[in-house]
């Protein structure tokens, strides 16, 4: 089986940390003999840092690191995606609304796709985050010229060579399909679960979901009007 780096930014999830680590490892044993769990700290302020500098004392699989300030997801993403050295990439958030177990419910999809994006079924976090998120991803599609129908999951998987090809900006987390597209990667979406939050908060509200990514939409469509496109036809000397 294939090497695998579990990726998940933390901000402020001190309650959350260690039954993520150990929901996700449980998972990861039932299938993986190499696998390691990358958690980027974007400047918490509520202890986390210390729970993590503990989990990774004890255990191999963990690696920590501590952004010395908040820096947002997209930072964070990136900086583990750099760090990742799994064949195989899974992203998470560490609130536990996901479930690690659906690591092997898209695992089957990346024999003929690049990146398996994870869809929702239900959402457990209230009417409000419901709306907005149908709304988000309607007006991103239309924008983008995409049909990705939850670019908000949080639960992707990628082949390794996907999270190397991108170079992302601040906001490209909401992104991620699409970006995979436009580098020229396979990406299929499947349903997972989804769970209300047992412990902590969440980190964004309706308007910032709603509005704070629709500059980065039009960034994103620019990006994909802009892409290179070439075939080279090789001449007679076979050494250029």
């Amino acid at each position: 089986m294939e090497r695998i780096s579990v990726v998940a930014p933390v901000y402020n999830e001190k309650d959350n940390i260690s039954r993520f680590i150990e929901k996700v490892e449980n998972s990861l044993k039932k299938g993986f003999d190499s696998y390691e769990i990358i958690l980027v700290n974007d400047g918490s302020t509520d202890g986390s840092k210390e729970i993590l500098n503990e989990e990774a004392k004890k255990n191999g699989h963990v690696k920590v690191f501590h952004f010395t300030k908040n820096n947002g997801q997209t930072a964070a993403l990136d900086f583990a995606f750099k760090k990742a050295s799994g064949d195989l990439v899974l992203m998470m958030d560490s609130d536990l609304q996901t479930d690690p177990e659906d690591v092997y419910t898209l695992l089957p999809y990346i024999k003929e796709y690049d990146m398996v994006n994870g869809k929702r079924e239900t959402r457990e976090d209230g009417l409000k985050r419901k709306i907005s998120s149908v709304v988000g991803n309607s007006v991103r599609n239309y924008i983008t010229g995409d049909d990705i129908k939850d670019t908000g999951c949080p639960l992707k998987l990628f082949k390794k060579e996907v999270v190397k090809s991108f170079y992302l900006y601040e906001g490209m987390h909401r992104f991620l399909p699409t970006l995979a597209k436009i580098n020229g990667f396979k990406v299929v979406e499947i349903p997972v679960k989804h769970y209300d939050r047992e412990f902590g908060y969440s980190k964004y509200g309706v308007f910032n979901r709603l509005f704070k990514g629709l500059k980065d939409a039009f960034a994103v469509r620019w990006m994909k009007k802009r892409r290179l496109r070439y075939q080279v036809e090789m001449g007679e000397d076979k050494n250029v």
